[in-house]
């Protein structure tokens, strides 16, 4: 049994009715329109921060077993719609044509349709929640929104500038990434009446898990065995600094610190630059102390959960952090 489904096995139930609930919701009676959401929805990947949602609301009243109904399959349904949306986006702007070994929704539809086809879900998402009247539930997801859209701003500006520092860095990605996850821990609490301490405890628990996996990401971004089934060194294609080559950058004088910027300036069309800085980052210690910065994020985020009492879901919720940490891809 794989991690994932050591996470998934508590909730595996509700799961299935979390499933049921955003298939009945993402329909069309237009063909063109029922397809897209079809291929989008049957083309997702493993559901992190639905379980997520699942697992803290769960863990609130552990005892409960009809703890988790329909304002708890909102909350997953916006938060993993609100995340689907952005990777349709991102392949439009990325000119990507393939999304997790399929092709993307940009390469089967065009780009107009796939920019269409995000901004639908997304509405689709919001206008049940509002017509459910779970006004609290879509106001406390949706304000990630415009956090998640700052974030990819800001990153794109300091690639375009080739500037990066470690305070910018955490803050990109605390807005692109860390936010969601930690929405996606609170609305589970919240979706159960938890009381407001409660669901401020399980954002931050969210965001300190956000922020290692997104570091993972990074890190993992270097690996050229070819593990993660996604093309190696992408960000340095992309001139973005993340946290392997900024500790690199922060330990060098400033005679080398100019140098890696130039390598970097020139990685999008020169692939020796990029195999350079890809050797210095692994030979100079730059994944293995961005390594140990996640870990750091890890163990925070396991000590939030520390007064919870044991139960099943407790348990996933560890193993959700381990795996943010862990895993190959």
């Amino acid at each position: 049994m794989s991690i994932v489904d050591e996470i998934r096995r508590p909730i595996e139930s509700k799961i299935a009715e979390y499933e049921d609930f955003m298939a009945k919701q993402m329909r069309s009676p237009d063909p063109l329109v029922s397809g897209i959401l079809d291929y989008i929805l049957q083309n997702g990947g493993k559901g992190i921060r639905p379980m997520m949602v699942l697992l803290s609301a769960a863990m609130q009243k552990p005892d409960n077993k009809d703890n988790i109904g329909l304002r708890t399959y909102l909350g997953a349904m916006l938060v993993e719609m609100m995340h689907t949306a952005s990777l349709v986006h991102d392949d439009v702007i990325d000119e990507s044509d393939m999304r997790r070994g399929k092709p993307s929704v940009r390469a089967r539809w065009g780009s107009r349709s796939a920019v269409i086809a995000g901004d639908l879900i997304l509405a689709k998402s919001i206008t049940v929640g509002l017509d459910s009247g779970q006004f609290d539930i879509v106001d406390y997801v949706t304000r990630a929104m415009s956090t998640l859209c700052e974030g990819e701003l800001i990153q794109s500006q300091q690639s375009n500038r080739l500037e990066m520092t470690r305070e910018i860095y955490l803050d990109i990605i605390r807005k692109k990434t860390a936010a969601l996850f930690g929405v996606s821990a609170g609305v589970g609490a919240l979706s159960v009446g938890a009381p407001c301490s409660q669901v401020s405890v399980m954002q931050e628990f969210g965001e300190l898990v956000g922020i290692a996996f997104q570091i993972q990401d990074d890190i993992l971004d270097y690996d050229t065995a070819g593990e993660t089934g996604k093309p190696a060194c992408n960000d340095l294609a992309e001139k973005k600094i993340t946290l392997p080559l900024l500790v690199v950058i922060e330990r060098s004088s400033e005679a080398r610190r100019k140098d890696l910027l130039a390598r970097l300036a020139t990685a999008d069309t020169d692939s020796q630059s990029i195999e350079y800085l890809h050797d210095v980052v692994v030979s100079e210690g730059g994944l293995a102390e961005a390594t140990r910065i996640m870990q750091a994020y890890v163990a925070r985020a396991q000590g939030l959960l520390e007064p919870f009492p044991p139960s099943p879901y407790h348990t996933a919720l560890l193993l959700l952090t381990s795996y943010a940490a862990d895993r190959k891809k």
